[in-house]
C-alpha cells in the first residue's frame, strides 16, 4: 500500500513548499529514488524545473518537464496532467487535489504551506487518503 506522508511548514515558512519540495527531491533522488513532482499548472512546473536548476551549487540533480525529458535517462519528472508516464517510486504532490494515479507510487509526499487555500486543500487530501484506509504520516516542519 502506498504510504503518504504530510509535510506541514510551520508559521516562519510561510510559502516555502517549492523549496521545500526541492530538498525532498534531492534527498529522494541521493537515496536512489525516481521522482515525479505533480503541480497544478505549466507554470509551476516551470517554476519547479527552474529551482531544481539553482538549488543547490555543489549538486546536480537529473530533472525535466515530462513533456519535454526521455523518462529513461531523466530520474525527476515534473509534470502538471493527469498522467504521470510510466512512473511508480517517489510522488511530490504540489497540486490541489488527489492525483487520480497516485495509488500505483511506494510513497506520496504531500506539502502544505501557511497560505489557507493551500491548507484548505490539503485537509481535503488528507480526508481522501484517510477515508480510502491510507495510513498517514504527518510531519511537523
Amino acid at each position: 500500500m502506498t504510504q503518504v506522508d504530510f509535510y506541514i511548514l510551520g508559521e516562519q515558512s510561510a510559502s516555502d513548499r517549492f523549496q521545500l519540495a526541492c530538498r525532498i527531491v534531492d534527498k529522494a533522488w541521493q537515496q536512489g529514488h525516481r521522482v515525479y513532482l505533480h503541480t497544478n499548472s505549466d507554470a509551476e512546473s516551470r517554476h519547479l524545473d527552474k529551482l531544481l536548476w539553482t538549488q543547490r551549487e555543489e549538486s546536480f540533480i537529473p530533472h525535466g518537464l515530462v513533456s519535454e525529458s526521455d523518462s529513461t535517462f531523466t530520474p525527476v519528472l515534473i509534470g502538471h496532467n493527469e498522467q504521470a508516464g510510466d512512473e511508480h517510486d517517489v510522488l511530490v504532490n504540489l497540486a490541489a487535489g488527489v492525483p487520480p494515479f497516485f495509488s500505483r507510487f511506494s510513497r506520496v509526499a504531500e506539502l502544505i504551506d501557511q497560505d489557507p487555500a493551500v491548507r484548505e486543500a490539503g485537509r481535503s487530501r488528507y480526508r481522501t487518503y484517510r477515508d480510502r484506509g491510507y495510513i498517514l504520516n504527518t510531519h511537523n516542519l
